[in-house]
C-alpha cells in the first residue's frame, strides 16, 4: 500500500512513513494510491467477529507490510481493552428502521478515542522501533485534544503540545486535556477560533526546516490513520445490520469531514452505503456545499455543539481530491483559491456527483436544544448535542426510509451538561472514573494567536533532539 498527497507534489510514501508524517510536504493531506476492496464474500465474512477481529481485518490492507497481523491484533486489543461497553461501538435502536453507534465508551467519552487509542500505540510501536521520538502538535475544537493525550501520555517517544480556542469548549472537555499531569504534555489555549488554531498547526507543517527541527508529527484528523482507525466503526455497523446484502445510510455530526470521510472510506473499499448525512450547527460551511455549491467561508459562531464550530474542513480535501479525478494539481489550484479568496469553486458536474451520495442539515441552537428533548421523549434516549443534530439531520434528510439509518453517537451527554440539562431537566453524570474531574488542578499556557510564540513554546519543551 502506497499513499499519494492530495496536492500531487510530495513523495509517494507507505504506511509508517505517512502516520509519522501526517501533512505531506506539498501541503496536502495523504490518502491511498488505491482504496482496498472487500469483495462480497470478505464483507460477509466479518459477520460475527469481535470488534477487535473486525478492525484488524479492515485495517490490514492499510498497514500492508508494517505491521505483521499478530502485532497489528494485538496492539487493537490493547488500544480497545479500556473501553467501558463490551461491544465497543455498540448499536441502539431508536426506531424500525434507524439506530444509533455509541461512540463514546472510550477513555473520553468522544468518537476520536476510537482513532487516537490506535495512534498513540501505533507511534510508540514504530518509533521504538526505529529509535526516534516525535513532536505532536494538534488543535481541536473540544474532543481531539483529550483523546491525543490520553493516547499519548506519559509515552517516551513523543512529546504532545494541544492548540484549544481559549474560551470555546464545554468545561468538561477543557478539564479532560488541562488536568492531565504528564511532564510529555503540554496544554495551549490560542486566543481565537479553532480555525485559528488549526491554521497555527498547518503554519507549522509548512515551514520546513522548524519540522524536521523538531520532528513534527500530527493527531489531527490530517494523519491517515485516523480516517483508517474510523471505517472500522462503519464497517461494523454495516456488517451488523445486513451489509453486504442490503444498503445502508449513514448520519453524522460534522465539522471537520473527517468522521463522515471515514464512512465515503468504508463505501470505496466495497460497503453498500447509500446515502451519508452531514449533520451542521449554525457554522454550516459543509451543509450549504452540499445544498447549493456554496463553500464560502464566514466567521465562526459559538454554538451549543462546539465540536463543529468550524468554517474550514480540513478533510474536505480528500473528497474534493475524488471529485477532480486524482488531480492533484488542479486540488491544489482549488485549495490555494479557497484559502486566498475564501471560496471554493467548483463545476456544476462534480458538485452534482457529490450531492449523489452527500447531503446535508443545519440547525440553530434552539432547534439542537428541542432535538435533544424530542429524542429523550420520542425514544427515551439522552443525547448530547452534536448526536442530537445528527439524529435530526438524518430524519429530516434520509432519501429512503426502507434503508437503514445510522446515526454516529459522537460524544456522552456528559461532556456538555448544560446544554443537555437545559434542554430536558436532567443533569448527566459522568462515569465513575471521571467523578473528581471537578476538582483536579489545570494545567495548561495562554497564548496569543501567534506562530512565532508556538514555535517558541515548543522548542522551550520538546524532547525531539534528546537521545533515546
Amino acid at each position: 500500500m502506497r499513499y499519494v498527497s492530495t496536492r500531487g507534489e510530495a513523495p509517494a510514501l507507505g504506511f509508517d512513513d505517512v502516520l509519522l508524517t501526517g501533512l505531506a510536504r506539498d501541503g496536502g493531506l495523504y490518502v491511498p494510491a488505491e482504496w482496498p476492496r472487500f469483495a462480497t464474500e470478505d464483507w460477509k465474512a466479518l459477520r460475527g467477529l469481535s470488534y477487535v477481529e473486525l478492525a484488524a481485518r479492515v485495517m490490514a490492507p492499510f498497514v500492508d507490510d508494517a505491521l505483521d497481523e499478530a502485532t497489528l491484533a494485538d496492539l487493537l486489543a490493547d488500544a480497545y481493552a479500556g473501553f467501558d461497553h463490551d461491544a465497543v461501538a455498540p448499536l441502539k435502536q431508536l426506531d424500525a428502521n434507524s439506530w444509533v453507534m455509541e461512540l463514546f465508551h472510550g477513555p473520553t467519552l468522544a468518537f476520536k478515542d476510537f482513532a487516537l487509542q490506535v495512534l498513540g500505540r501505533l507511534f510508540d510501536h514504530i518509533l521504538s522501533r526505529r529509535g526516534e521520538r516525535v513532536t505532536i502538535v494538534g488543535a481541536t475544537s473540544g474532543d481531539t485534544g483529550s483523546a491525543a493525550i490520553e493516547a499519548c501520555r506519559d509515552r517516551d517517544m513523543i512529546d504532545i503540545f494541544i492548540l484549544h480556542p481559549k474560551g470555546r469548549t464545554s468545561e468538561v472537555q477543557r478539564r479532560q486535556m488541562t488536568t492531565v499531569d504528564a511532564a510529555n504534555v503540554h496544554n495551549i489555549a490560542v486566543d481565537g477560533s479553532f480555525d485559528d488554531c488549526q491554521d497555527l498547526v498547518k503554519g507549522l507543517f509548512n515551514d520546513p526546516l522548524f519540522r524536521d527541527e523538531v520532528n513534527l508529527s500530527a493527531v489531527n484528523s490530517i494523519n491517515w490513520a485516523r480516517i483508517m482507525a474510523q471505517i472500522v466503526y462503519y464497517a461494523h455497523a454495516g456488517v451488523s445490520l445486513g451489509a453486504p446484502d442490503r444498503e445502508i445510510a449513514f448520519a453524522v455530526p460534522t465539522g471537520n469531514f473527517g468522521n463522515v470521510f471515514a464512512a465515503y472510506g468504508a463505501r470505496e473499499m466495497g460497503l453498500p452505503v447509500g446515502q451519508l448525512i452531514v449533520g451542521s450547527n449554525e457554522n454550516d460551511i459543509l451543509t450549504r456545499f452540499f445544498e447549493s455549491n456554496d463553500m464560502s467561508i464566514r466567521t465562526v459562531a459559538p454554538t451549543l455543539s462546539p465540536s463543529m464550530d468550524i468554517q474550514v474542513s480540513s478533510n474536505f480535501e480528500r473528497l474534493l481530491f475524488d471529485l477532480l479525478d486524482r488531480d492533484g494539481e488542479k486540488t491544489a489550484h482549488v485549495m490555494q483559491t479557497f484559502r486566498a479568496s475564501g471560496e471554493l469553486p467548483l463545476d456544476e458536474g462534480r458538485w452534482s456527483r457529490a450531492t449523489q451520495l452527500f447531503a446535508g442539515a443545519r440547525f440553530t441552537d434552539a432547534e439542537t436544544s428541542a432535538a435533544i428533548a424530542g429524542v429523550l421523549e420520542a425514544t427515551g434516549e439522552l443525547v448530547d448535542p452534536h448526536t442530537a443534530i445528527g439524529i435530526l439531520a438524518g430524519w429530516t434528510a434520509r432519501r429512503d426510509p426502507r434503508t437503514p439509518l445510522v446515526t454516529a453517537a459522537t460524544a456522552h451527554p456528559a461532556k456538555f451538561p448544560d446544554a443537555v440539562e437545559a434542554a430536558t431537566g436532567i443533569r448527566p453524570a459522568l462515569p465513575e472514573r471521571l467523578s473528581d474531574l471537578y476538582d483536579r488542578p489545570e494545567r495548561f499556557t495562554e497564548m496569543r494567536n501567534s506562530l512565532g510564540d508556538l514555535q517558541d513554546a515548543i522548542r522551550a519543551n520538546n524532547r525531539a533532539g534528546a537521545p533515546v
